[in-house]
């Protein structure tokens, strides 16, 4: 069985959100399972240098982007059992976006062409070719109507996996002569056209043998109105052939037993590690080193999607309360202001930190007691997997992932391995919050437990690898 998996940013060569979590783990076990499987990237020039000086040359060739000759260079190296490629162009990957540029749709455009034609060149004819979001969501069409008469490429199938239907890849129609050097044939209802625009998304769900998402409610919200991204009548009708599968974590790197990136290790048999983060993080973070108020973090881009107003309503009057919030992240100037006025307002209770920063937020996670993650909508989420391994409680919004991932506490019988609300308000997120604050206060012993729930889930990738690998084995 061999497999070509293609992403934009794969971890930890180039990390922008969770696609490169996934590009990295998901190939990494399905290695140990026993599939043949190799993942292309760009070639990023912004990796560190000593990925760079582990790559070998593998061939070089020219890609016709449009009436232009554009140089592709191809490296590998071989990390956990699985060969990466990467794509080298310095005029479109030289760059300190992965994303953003006005020239996106040439870049990936240059990206999917490359990954097609790489694949004679290198000898490696896969069973399936698997792309993952817009950025790569061309590739089905391109090997059904650029490429097809590739006889070595005629047995090859493709899955598509919807990390978030958001992001889709939607421009000028000009773009499939101009750039992709393809006749309008595919510029019409049941194939890329958009209204009057091509989208590469939609290319991908009709284009491709197979689609996954990331998670099984993600699966079912983006066939309604009110998640799927003006795509949700195209994919009830592609139905067929759409699988939810729940992303994991790679749970040799998130190990609060033996993670480098955090001072202090512990486990379920001793918490005393936990504990002795807490107090470095809150020294850190010039808070009141108290191991009795409760350290609430907050590890997230800073938008709306990811509930960033909710904790913005919120905040005046949850920090009468003695507890302490921490939030890392970067994003909208809105939210970056608001945050950094309360952390002024508040200092012995707030600490605003506008960074990204993976060390910082593998820290906080073995250091805090709850993590805030009310997004209004998350395909699946990685955040809150990692927290609930390293004992932090997640205060989730009931939707996707979150859903499928976070047990809500029941207070009768003590299940639970986190807090959820489901109408999506400030004052109902306020009021859960609330409560789960209560409950470290008043009953530690049953919070000690839910703890000891969360951290006993196993969000390894096994499982998933497993489903993904039955796709690949259909004929």
């Amino acid at each position: 069985m061999k497999v070509l998996f293609a992403a934009a940013e794969v971890f930890p060569f180039v990390k922008v959100g969770g696609l490169a979590d996934v590009a990295y783990a998901l190939p990494k076990e399905l290695v140990k399972q026993g599939v043949d499987i190799r993942v292309v990237l760009p070639f990023h020039t912004k990796m560190a240098q000593e990925f760079k000086d582990e790559m070998v040359d593998v061939t070089q060739f020219t890609v016709d982007v449009g009436w232009r000759q554009q140089f592709c260079g191809v490296k590998t190296l071989v990390r956990d059992g699985v060969t990466f490629y990467f794509i080298d162009n310095l005029y479109y990957f030289d760059r300190p976006n992965v994303y953003g540029d006005y020239d996106d749709a040439e870049r990936y455009a240059f990206f999917s062409m490359a990954v097609c034609e790489m694949m004679e060149k290198i000898d490696f004819i896969p069973d399936w070719l698997h792309v993952n979001d817009w950025h790569t969501g061309i590739v089905p069409l391109l090997l059904r109507d650029k490429y097809h008469w590739i006889e070595a490429y005629q047995g090859i199938r493709t899955v598509l996996t919807i990390h978030n239907l958001q992001f889709q890849g939607i421009y000028s129609p000009r773009v499939l002569e101009e750039l992709l050097g393809i006749g309008m044939q595919t510029w019409h209802e049941d194939g890329i056209k958009y209204y009057d625009d091509v989208n590469f998304m939609k290319g991908a769900i009709q284009f491709a043998d197979r689609i996954t998402t990331v998670s099984p409610s993600y699966a079912e919200e983006i066939q309604t109105p009110l998640y799927g991204e003006r795509l949700d009548g195209l994919l009830r009708a592609n139905a067929w052939k759409l699988t939810g599968i729940l992303n994991g974590i790679d749970q040799e790197l998130n190990d609060p037993a033996s993670d480098p990136l955090i001072p202090n290790h512990f486990s379920q048999a001793d918490m005393s590690g936990k504990a002795a983060n807490k107090a470095a993080m809150q020294k850190r973070l010039g808070l009141p080193v108290r191991a009795d108020v409760p350290l609430i973090i907050m590890v997230s881009r800073l938008t709306h999607q990811k509930g960033c107003h909710l904790v913005e309503e919120s905040l005046d009057a949850l920090l009468q309360k003695d507890i302490q919030i921490a939030i890392l992240g970067k994003g909208e100037v809105g939210f970056e202001d608001s945050y950094r006025f309360f952390e002024h307002v508040y200092p012995e209770k707030m600490s605003a930190n506008i960074d990204f920063d993976i060390g910082f937020a593998q820290q906080l996670y073995a250091a805090g007691d709850m993590l805030l993650m009310p997004s209004w909508f998350e395909p699946c989420g990685i955040a809150q997997l990692i927290a609930m391994r390293y004992g932090t409680l997640p205060v989730v919004h009931e939707t996707g992932g979150l859903k499928d991932t976070v047990q809500p506490f029941n207070q009768y019988t003590q299940e639970g391995t986190g807090f959820s609300f489901h109408n999506y308000e400030a004052g109902v997120f306020k009021s859960i919050l609330e409560s789960a604050i209560a409950l470290y206060e008043t009953q530690p012993a049953v919070w000690q437990q839910l703890v000891t729930q969360a951290m006993d889930k196993d969000f390894s990738w096994k499982v998933s690898a497993e489903k993904y690998k039955g796709i690949y084995e259909e004929h």
